[in-house]
């Protein structure tokens, strides 16, 4: 075997799941997949302990085949391997919720990958027959079932390499393409002159790659962080330094970003194949979501199609637009959405949400199920978003009304459903005697037992139920409870565990997130390396600590590029949106603020408000203020895509006279649109941007308090002054823009708010209602004159 050659790894698990699959796209049959969920490793632990002396655990196998111009490796890690004295047995061990006397043979796809490891054994140790053992576990009662089988070698080799010789047409279009791919990189320079520490970015991002580790970048708009992480990553891929770029963002605008820096190096004739995954929802071409082979054409048959469909793609253009992926579909009658995630496998680099990554429930399973792992490099761009997004993904709640209401549901035929969610219940309702509002506990395990025994009986019923209404209800009940039951297994000391009794009368148990640095480095530490950028990463100390559990992780700070004298920063210290100050007076002497700003000079405006009610108020007496011409444009708080479109289309519009956009910091329009010079001068920051007082605010005030950190910082300060700079960056947006960027409230005078502000803000000057509009009108005389140099 030449070892010079290159090499194509595929896991086993990976190998059997791609060429074995068949049939329709059905969500009808049960849960998911168990044997990836936490309390699935715990049972695989406690099983292996079981075992006696002869018994290996965990064992890792590889089998190297060689090919014509390549060698392809299968690796994987059998569950067991139990050396007898006359006989050697492979154990594979899944956990399941299934009843097991209801389980007549071992699941397909399973049996195949335990026959693997056994030929991979059967052939290092020179075996001429082996056993295989398939031990199946009830996560709930532990009860264990086995099936066991004995197969000669040499029935194992035929079936094995009929398996590997399907793969092989893939393992050689991977190799090929490789070579093109990193041939093209070596050749694509940096498209533009660099910016101002734009370099610097560059080199940062390929040293961190290089030296497998993180990186926090802040860096202001007008760097050029998107093509400062995109190129060097791209460079990284061809060197090796990585097989995949993943270019997460939290948002559609800054994904469309992302594709266009790609789509500007492939300019240069690079090969590199991108996708930008869409969500289930858009790409559907059913009017409804529903994904069996009854309702939905395309998912009947699916997976007897869907690889013929991506290779014939690879292998047919290197474009993957979402309207090249909705026509290889439509041709090959397979589900739009499920093929994008297959050619995801195949291309250099994917750009999608958060969730495609760090979603235990939504996550790629085929890059970070349990026990994957490869040579990622993940650029996350808007990363101070991953916060509040991380602590949605690792947290979970349930609600004693939903156990009730599923009762009721399924109350007939169904006793041993009925007791179980009775029981369950039952607990809960103790639970809810003691709570007065809300709660901290220390641990829910009592239910967390019953809740075990509840998904037995649900994936029973979900099984046989022919009424599909309420099966549809029982299956969202039952994810809940499955959710409920993953989180609790990964909890540790950076979740709180609390009851609530809500206003409504309704009782929840909550299992809170609130660092999710642990768990997010779970999903990072898959990957070789991780660079995180945001315009408004500060203070950076706050982010590393939720964002990180590494104290090596590098961080860069870049300097603006653009001219301090272009922008106009002004703290107005005579107004105030505490609850205390707020009323008929001070609405009436935001909208007069407004109003100055606007006066400067004619063009378009943004004024970001802490709330809609806080809009709606200081909106009304605006309109009633003595009106110079000028259009006026309002954020509601349900606004659909295509309103949301209209809104920003003002934007681009010429006008003889002014426009004013009233908004809410946090919203869809304070991140992430690009108004560029004339677009946009001017705007109006309301308030310190600090989150309503709430009970979840609350909570995470004090468990930071007890880790003597500030807590009001954490809870409060940083997340609303994140909101402050991010509206602010609306303004100055390329080395051509001028405006004014003013931030009203007394509060923003305080030293702890001071102290979040970005370097390139210590020219800000003081205003108040009576100079504002002297100092605006100086800031803009003083333009007019140097564009008359």
């Amino acid at each position: 075997m030449n070892l010079e050659q290159p090499c194509i790894r595929i896991s086993v698990r990976n190998l059997v799941e791609f060429i074995l699959r068949h049939g329709d796209i059905d969500n009808r049959t049960g849960g998911a997949d168990k044997d990836a969920m936490q309390q699935g490793s715990r049972i695989h632990r406690k099983i292996q302990r079981q075992q006696g002396a002869e018994y290996r655990a965990e064992v890792p196998l590889r089998y190297q085949i060689p090919c014509d111009g390549f060698i392809l490796s299968v690796e994987g890690r059998a569950d067991g391997i139990i050396e007898l004295p006359k006989r050697v047995v492979v154990d594979e061990i899944k956990g399941v919720f299934k009843d097991l006397k209801r389980l007549e043979e071992p699941q397909l796809l399973h049996l195949a990958q335990a026959k693997c490891y056994a030929y991979i054994y059967a052939e290092q140790k020179n075996l001429e027959e082996i056993g295989v053992q398939m031990t199946y576990c009830n996560l709930d009662t532990e009860e264990i079932r086995r099936f066991r089988e004995t197969y000669t070698r040499a029935e194992l080799k035929k079936w094995f390499e009929k398996l590997v010789s399907e793969y092989e047409k893939w393992a050689r279009y991977q190799m090929t393409w490789r070579a093109k791919r990193n041939a093209s990189i070596k050749t694509v320079e940096f498209p533009f002159e660099y910016r101002d520490g734009q370099k610097k970015l560059v080199e940062s991002v390929y040293r961190t790659i290089l030296r497998k580790k993180k990186l926090f970048i802040q860096a202001p708009t007008g760097v050029g962080k998107t093509m400062a992480a995109v190129f060097p990553a791209v460079k990284a891929v061809g060197e090796e330094l990585g097989e995949k770029i993943f270019y997460l963002t939290a948002r559609t605008i800054t994904r469309t970003v992302a594709s266009q820096a790609f789509a500007i190096l492939r300019e240069q004739d690079l090969k590199m194949k991108v996708i930008t995954l869409t969500a289930k929802e858009k790409i559907c071409f059913c009017e409804e979501t529903i994904c069996n082979p009854d309702v939905c054409p395309y998912a009947k048959g699916h997976f007897d199609r869907v690889n013929d469909a991506v290779y014939e793609l690879l292998t047919s253009t290197d474009e993957m637009s979402r309207e090249v992926l909705e026509e290889q579909a439509r041709k090959w009658k397979v589900c739009p959405f499920e093929m994008a995630l297959d050619v995801s496998q195949w291309v250099d680099a994917v750009i999608c949400d958060y969730n495609y990554v760090f979603d235990p429930n939504a996550h790629l399973k085929r890059f970070f199920g349990d026990g994957v792992k490869g040579e990622y490099l993940f650029l996350i761009d808007e990363a101070h978003n991953l916060v509040e997004r991380g602590r949605a993904m690792y947290s979970s709640s349930i609600c004693k009304e939903d156990f009730l209401k599923i009762k009721k549901l399924v109350k007939y035929g169904e006793p041993k459903l009925v007791s179980a969610l009775e029981s369950c219940n039952k607990q809960l309702l103790e639970l809810k005697r003691e709570c007065d509002g809300c709660q901290i506990l220390n641990s829910v395990s009592h239910v967390y037992i019953k809740l075990l025994s509840l998904m037995t009986k649900l994936e029973e019923f979900i099984e046989e139920c022919k009424d599909e209404v309420i099966r549809k209800e029982v299956l969202e009940f039952y994810f809940g409870i499955r959710n409920f039951i993953y989180i609790h297994d990964r909890q540790d000391d950076n979740y709180l565990i609390y009851s609530e009794l809500s206003e409504e009368g309704k009782f929840y148990l909550h299992l809170f997130c609130v660092n999710p640095a642990g768990c997010l480095q779970e999903y990072m530490g898959k990957g070789n390396s991780t660079i995180l950028f945001s315009a408004t990463f500060l203070p950076i100390n706050y982010y590393k600590k939720l964002l990180s559990t590494t104290k090596e992780d590098y961080a860069v700070y870049a300097e603006s590029p653009f001219e301090p004298g272009k922008r106009l920063l002004l703290l107005g210290n005579d107004v105030s949106t505490k609850y205390t100050r707020r009323g008929p007076e001070m609405y009436r002497k935001y909208a007069e603020y407004v109003m100055h700003v606007i006066k400067g000079r004619t063009g378009n405006y943004l004024a970001f408000f802490p709330s809609y009610r806080f809009l709606e108020k200081v909106w009304e007496v605006f309109m009633e203020l003595p009106q110079e011409q000028m259009e006026v444009v309002v954020q509601s708080q349900y606004m659909t895509e295509q309103e949301r479109e209209e809104f920003l289309k003002k934007f681009e519009q010429e006008r003889a006279h002014s426009l004013i956009g009233f908004c809410v910091m946090g919203g869809v329009f304070s991140e992430g649109i690009d108004l560029t010079e004339d677009k946009l001068i001017g705007a109006m920051i309301i308030g310190t941007g600090l989150p309503q007082v709430c009970l979840e605010r609350e909570l995470l005030k004090y468990y930071f308090d007890r880790k003597n950190l500030n807590g009001f910082d954490y809870a409060y300060l940083y997340p609303g002054m994140n909101k402050v700079l991010q509206s602010a960056g609306r303004v100055i947006r390329t080395d051509q823009d001028r405006g004014v960027i003013t931030l009203l409230d007394d509060r923003f005078m305080d030293r702890q708010c001071q102290e979040v502000f970005p370097r390139e803000w210590n020219d800000f000057q003081i205003c108040n209602s009576e100079n504002i509009e002297e100092k605006i009108a100086k800031f803009w005389k003083a333009e007019e004159q140097t564009d008359m140099k």
